[in-house]
């Protein structure tokens, strides 16, 4: 019979020459390779800025240690189960070894979700010892199951008889993480043959869906002591109680065989779908900062033209005198969402944005033009609301026109299938109106009042 160690062996597959890249039989590069690439392509994204590289240094962290493991070309198996259900032992009886803590009262490995949690390897397997899932409330029992399944190949459930609800719970959102699921029945010198013949069926029943039947097996990673009778040399008689090794082997076996079957796939397709969601995650990150600095810019020329508008005492001039500021905050949009634009470009596109907005709220530019008049003739406090007003109506017109321009750019310089006037017009209505109308008069009022006191 081989030995453990030389079963363990086994699961460290053959490594292609340094100098060898591997290469699929297609001629193009295995799935290894290209899910490494893409990793490290994550890693060294320019586009990633230096404060948001900070605020994910765990998931960058997560990167290179993933890229380690593919280099290892290790198998990584997460172990789940109550407390006091033999997790940590069944964990020491695979690896051969005593790795992990094992308690007899209480839980011993405790740390809860993104804290360090109990691992140890041997020969290519990584066992990862996670807490009891009854020391966790079903939320944060949830979030584990899915950060561990995001760095474990497959999963191992350990229950000591029939599933309690929390285990049910447990077993189901494991489930949905599409990791290989095994349900380690441990404690099985604890039942007679019938009854555990009895016992395995019914968990094969519950668990269908979940569990294949084959990967539902008996263990005993921590037998209880065989009591002997012992005759001593006068003729009298002593109980002793002599230890069992650990019955593991099927269990072994079925992760050995699942290893050699799909380790090298399982690994590299975790790997890539880790990656796939922080490429997302940080792609949200990045369009939530530039939504952010883009709504500064728009707030600065906002503030800027309004400010402007209602100082200039000639009237209808004071629209053309602002209309430059428009194309210079294009200009700085463009350059936020990184798609350059030259000024006349910018020209272009803010003529194509307000031709669509006077065709939709032509109403709204003659009370503009009507205020620009009306602040000519004016005095005293008059003069003050009425320039606010117009103020207010330009401040709003630069938000529609800042909008419209970030639509174009997020799309990639393009309006859409529906085109301009649709993109516009969709703008106009999810902004409220009013509320950004009274928000701008208040703030030039304050601004004007704070300029004449001066």
């Amino acid at each position: 019979m081989k030995s453990i160690d030389a079963l363990w062996r086994r699961l460290r597959w053959r490594r292609p020459e340094a100098t060898t890249p591997q290469v699929a039989p297609s001629g193009e590069p295995g799935r290894h390779t290209r899910v490494a690439d893409s990793l490290r392509a994550l890693l060294d994204d320019p586009n990633i800025s230096p404060p948001l590289r900070s605020e994910l240094a765990g998931e960058f962290r997560r990167i290179e240690l993933m890229l380690d493991k593919l280099g290892r070309e290790e198998l990584h198996v997460a172990v789940f189960g109550r407390v006091s259900a033999g997790k940590s032992a069944l964990c020491n009886a695979l690896l051969g070894r005593a790795a992990f803590e094992v308690g007899v009262l209480h839980g011993t490995t405790t740390q809860a979700a993104h804290a360090p949690l109990d691992e140890a390897g041997h020969e290519g397997l990584v066992l990862i010892d996670t807490p009891g899932i009854n020391e966790l409330d079903g939320q944060s029992r949830e979030r584990l199951a899915f950060e561990v399944a995001e760095v474990a190949d497959l999963v191992i459930f350990v229950a000591d008889g029939d599933l309690t609800r929390d285990e049910r719970d447990a077993l189901a959102v494991l489930a949905q993480t599409q990791r290989p699921l095994l349900l380690a029945l441990n404690k099985a010198d604890r039942y007679d043959e019938d009854t555990l013949a009895d016992l395995l069926a019914q968990l094969r029943a519950r668990c269908q869906g979940q569990v294949q039947p084959q990967n539902i097996i008996a263990v005993a990673a921590q037998p209880a002591p065989l009591r002997v009778l012992r005759e001593q040399a006068d003729g009298s008689e002593i109980d002793i109680h002599e230890p069992r090794p650990p019955d593991v082997a099927t269990l072994r076996q079925r992760l050995l065989a699942i290893a050699e079957a799909e380790g090298k796939t399982l690994s590299a397709i975790n790997a890539g779908l880790f990656a796939s969601r922080l490429s997302d995650q940080v792609n949200t990150r990045i369009a939530e900062s530039r939504r952010e600095l883009a709504s500064r810019v728009i707030r600065q020329y906002c503030i800027a033209k309004g400010v402007m508008v209602a100082l200039n005492p000639i009237p209808v001039a004071d629209l053309l005198a602002a209309a430059g500021l428009d194309a210079a905050m294009v200009v700085q949009l463009s350059r936020v969402y990184g798609l350059p634009l030259t000024r006349s470009e910018s020209g272009r596109l803010v003529a194509t944005i307000c031709a669509q907005l006077v065709a939709l709220m032509g109403a709204v530019w003659g009370m503009h033009l009507v205020a620009s008049a009306l602040k000519g003739l004016s005095a005293g406090l008059s003069v003050l609301i009425t320039a606010a007003a117009q103020g207010a109506l330009a401040w709003y017109a630069t938000v529609l026109i800042g909008r419209a321009a970030e639509h174009y750019l997020i799309h990639g310089k393009s309006w859409g299938e529906h085109g301009a006037k649709r993109a516009v017009a969709d703008i106009v209505a999810s902004l409220d109106r009013d509320s950004i109308l009274r928000e701008a008069r208040e703030e030039i009022i304050a601004r004007l009042k704070r300029q004449r006191q001066a």
